[in-house]
């Protein structure tokens, strides 16, 4: 869906952005151009791109037909399903009280509602009982706190399955139906620990086979196993330090072929560590990002920023949504690390190696 990180953009970036610097005139990741360069933009990010979103909640919409087979659900499903992630984990990082908290909840509920307060999803796992993706869903609301009785009922005795515990996929997918397990709160079907060293970043991959793929694995095993950045003291210390080592030069990589999503992912990524906030690269990546993002709010995926305020709908609702929602949830992640450093509050007692497994 995006090209890689090695790739450059669709065509060449625009010579001048809105701030009179190339986008790709940035300074590296690595140093700390001027400090409180993100606090200062991310306030803004944050708002316009969930104003974008809730602008244009209706293309989440679920079609009548969305639970026949000949449906995609890479585009109706999923965009939801993400939706109702990642606008959890912006309610959960901002300040009650606040627009953004606040209007994060809404599109959660509105989330909820498309699918029938988890109707749908029942139905979907009873049309696929061997599918993740329907209870992968449903985990997103469940770790918000919204539940289903007939849908837990149902999947107890399906996640007890020897074809649930031997379910063929890539090891950073195993965590996150891992993670899924934890917040339904029933017992994980393996352990964290074992998946972790099996995946691309838990083997501390050489740093210069970063490319696309490999970069969407990396950050997605850092959200599954941090519960999309809830839980930062879950990121083991050698992981620690060799992502605070290598998180610039993949961002700086990503910026300068225009992987504004991957970009999204990785300060995401950045904000999700333990400990204190990785600033110097914050304050680099972030006025960059900002820079893409348009006045509507939206940030495309790839490829060379649209500069023009006058359309309403500068890329397709397809090509930018998820970039846009990924923006939003790093910058609230973002936000939250960097006004209040250090180790984060909650805790979690069944950490990577430790939660009970099924045999």
């Amino acid at each position: 869906m995006t090209a890689t990180a090695t790739q450059g953009p669709r065509g060449r970036p625009d010579p001048r952005s809105r701030s009179g610097r190339p986008p790709g005139d940035h300074a590296s990741p690595g140093t700390s151009p001027s400090t409180g360069a993100a606090l200062a933009v991310l306030p803004r990010v944050l708002s316009r791109a969930l104003a974008w979103t809730d602008a244009h909640r209706s293309h989440f919409t679920l079609p009548d037909d969305v639970l026949e087979p000949h449906t995609q659900v890479n585009a109706t499903l999923k965009p939801l399903g993400e939706l109702a992630q990642l606008g959890s984990t912006i309610r959960r990082a901002t300040a009650p009280g606040t627009p953004e908290h606040e209007l994060a909840g809404d599109l959660v509920t509105y989330a909820w509602q498309q699918v029938a307060r988890g109707d749908l999803l029942l139905e979907l796992l009873r049309a696929e009982p061997f599918a993740a993706y329907p209870y992968e869903i449903y985990a997103a609301f469940a770790g918000y706190g919204l539940r289903h009785e007939g849908f837990e009922a149902l999947a107890r005795p399906l996640t007890a399955t020897r074809a649930w515990a031997h379910t063929e996929q890539h090891a950073n997918r195993q965590l996150g139906l891992v993670n899924s397990e934890r917040r339904v709160g029933v017992v994980t079907h393996t352990d964290a620990g074992g998946v972790l060293s099996r995946t691309w970043l838990g083997g501390l991959s050489e740093p210069w086979m970063f490319e696309g793929p490999s970069g969407y694995a990396l950050t997605h095993t850092v959200f599954h196993l941090t519960d999309w950045g809830r839980m930062p003291d879950r990121v083991p210390e050698r992981i620690d330090g060799y992502l605070r080592t290598w998180l610039p030069a993949w961002a700086d990589g990503c910026l300068e072929s225009g992987q504004w999503d991957l970009t999204g992912e990785l300060l995401a990524v950045a904000a999700s560590l333990p400990g204190p906030p990785p600033t110097a690269l914050l304050d680099a990546v972030w006025p960059v990002l900002a820079d893409v993002q348009h006045t509507s709010g939206c940030v495309p995926e790839t490829g060379v920023p649209v500069r023009e305020d006058a359309p309403p709908d500068p890329y397709p609702f397809i090509d930018c949504y998820h970039s846009t929602l990924v923006t939003a949830f790093a910058a609230a992640l973002s936000l939250r690390s960097l006004r209040s450093p250090g180790p984060t509050r909650q805790t979690d007692e069944a950490g990577p190696g430790r939660e009970r497994h099924t045999p």
